[in-house]
């Protein structure tokens, strides 16, 4: 008997990829207006950690230096198992950009009130990856604003829901 072929779905490029963690504070924080995926320079217990899940993403932010994306800030946990050959907790690490997004990037963040911020970590296909995102510092008001309006939404999805 011949065995039966199965056709690649469009949708499966979402399956093979984990969240190891998302930087929820930014979206409140800023306006994103362009997002890049990029990869990440790790050592062996910095993935190790991050495969547990230790890592944390608030006060980072992205760094154009020399032609070179840096991601400062970043704090991965250290690795127990690794003893002596552990990492340096926050230690600057390089992001692999192509040398036309780093030129397209660099341009928008040297703007006045526009910063790299690291949107979220995933593993996409075994690889470490950062979403990278231009983003421009909310005002109070703007807030505030967007406060208003989720609660608002709320209220009506509630009320929808009650019929």
């Amino acid at each position: 008997m011949a065995k039966s072929k199965k056709k690649p779905d469009v949708d499966r490029e979402h399956d093979n990829q984990r969240v190891i963690a998302q930087n929820r504070k930014a979206r409140h924080e800023y306006n994103v207006i362009d997002t890049l995926e990029c990869g990440i320079v790790l050592v062996g217990s910095e993935v190790k950690s991050l495969r547990r899940g230790t890592i944390s993403l608030d006060e980072a932010y992205g760094r154009v230096k020399d032609g070179e994306v840096w991601l400062v800030g970043c704090d991965i946990a250290e690795y127990v198992e690794a003893n002596q050959f552990n990492h340096n907790r926050r230690r600057p690490r390089k992001l692999l950009l192509h040398r036309r997004e780093i030129r397209k990037f660099a341009g928008k963040a040297y703007e006045t009130g526009l910063t790299l911020v690291p949107l979220k970590m995933y593993f996409k296909e075994g690889k470490a990856k950062v979403l990278l995102g231009i983003c421009k510092g909310k005002k109070l008001y703007d807030k505030r604003d967007a406060l208003k309006k989720k609660s608002m939404q709320r209220d009506i999805d509630r009320a929808l829901r009650r019929g």
